[in-house]
């Protein structure tokens, strides 16, 4: 391992989410099933992916920073791994908090280099149905409690029922404008049973 190897963490570690600001950013695959304007509801079906997580024991930075020093050359491979979006991470207040980077769709389990970081872990996620609510501005613990509490009651309204953890989903750095936010709220469900939809991406 060399200093060189490790600026463009240190440079991260300063700016926070640069990676994000970089245009054509692979997104998890998914297909729209159904959705609702008000609130700004989606059924979305997702693709099998892979996640890069750790703990968030010092928290969102520390998170941040271990799991981009894995994917700018922190390995076994010393392999540079593309940045995606959306960084995802356990909801404000839970317990057991993680943060994870979706992994880009080309990699295969058995593809990935080993971290050199035993705070990374890998974890492979079958494809699921899930609920989403999206909002702008800053994801203030008070404003993702605010629309955490949106979904469940439309949820609860829909008679869809949840099997899993929510967790939060940001996609822009930190400087962009908060009106120019894409924050999303995502939580697997049982699959719905009608058939319905707009046609999705």
């Amino acid at each position: 391992m060399n200093f060189i190897k490790y600026v463009p963490v240190m440079l991260l570690t300063c700016l926070g989410f640069m990676p994000l600001a970089a245009n054509a950013i692979e997104e998890p695959s998914y297909r729209l099933v159904e959705s609702w304007p008000d609130p700004a509801v989606e059924i979305r079906h997702y693709e099998p992916r892979i996640l890069a997580m750790t703990e968030m024991a010092g928290g969102e930075n520390s998170g941040f920073r271990v799991l981009a020093g894995y994917i700018f050359g922190g390995n076994a491979a010393e392999q540079e791994i593309a940045m995606t979006a959306p960084v995802q991470s356990t909801m404000p207040g839970a317990d057991g908090r993680e943060m994870a980077f979706v992994l880009p769709a080309e990699y295969a389990m058995n593809e990935l280099p080993a971290p050199d970081d035993a705070r990374v872990k890998f974890r492979e996620e079958p494809a699921y149905h899930a609920a989403v609510i999206r909002f702008s501005g800053r994801a203030t613990d008070s404003r993702v409690d605010e629309h955490w509490a949106l979904l469940t009651a439309f949820l609860d309204s829909q008679k869809i029922e949840t099997n899993g953890r929510p967790t939060l989903n940001q996609y822009n750095p930190p400087w962009t404008l908060p009106f120019m936010r894409r924050n999303e709220i995502i939580v697997p469900i049982v699959e719905p049973l009608r058939a319905s939809g707009t046609a999705g991406r």
